[in-house]
């Protein structure tokens, strides 16, 4: 793999993974800052503790879609399969550690499933419908976010039987089980707020 030659997508995806779609979406609502409530995540599971549905559901998508459009850029731009993963890969970093907010960013859960959907639509299917159903039932977003991340590297593996979607979904899902560690101690002390709860 030449490191040099997929340097561009890299950085395409991280500049494109560091919008904080949860803090543009909150000022254009005139909302609080998600990152001075609630968890002081800036993500759509806190957007949504400030009580406006309308502005948590316009930051999933958007921090979905920056995760496509980054692979989706990538490769109208050119970018060979690998090139293409390292975009998606990147604007996964780019939303846990955007450059934007000082490289204080998300847990990633939306940003993983778009890139995850620029690999195979099955695939993102699969780890939404894993979050659905966890998240309806425990109505713990952590929760639901660590059993999809688990799952999907080997769904990604069932899926393509190759090493170049699998891997970069492995690197991601270990990332975003290392971002969830604050959740997953507030799991086992059963501390951890659930969805829907309202800003402090």
């Amino acid at each position: 793999m030449n490191l040099l030659a997929n340097l561009p997508w890299v950085i395409l995806g991280y500049l494109l993974g560091s919008l904080p779609f949860a803090v543009i979406v909150s000022r254009l609502f005139g909302l609080a800052d998600p990152r001075t409530f609630g968890s002081k995540n800036p993500g759509a599971t806190n957007v949504l503790r400030s009580g406006n549905k309308a502005a948590a559901a316009l930051t999933l998508v958007g921090d979905a879609a920056k995760g496509w459009f980054a692979m989706w850029l990538a490769g109208m731009l050119g970018a060979d399969g690998i090139g293409v993963a390292a975009a998606g890969l990147s604007a996964f970093v780019g939303h846990v550690f955007p450059l934007f907010l000082k490289f204080k960013g998300g847990k990633g859960v939306a940003t993983a499933v778009g890139v995850l959907l620029g690999f195979n639509w099955m695939l993102a299917l699969i780890a939404t419908i894993t979050w659905l159903v966890i998240a309806f039932a425990t109505r713990y977003s952590s929760l639901a976010a660590l059993a999809a991340a688990v799952e999907a590297p080997f769904v990604a593996w069932w899926l393509s039987g190759r090493w170049d979607i699998a891997a970069p979904v492995a690197v991601m899902s270990a990332l975003l089980v290392w971002r969830h560690q604050a959740n997953i101690q507030r799991l086992m002390a059963r501390t951890e707020p659930r969805i829907g709860g309202k800003k402090a």
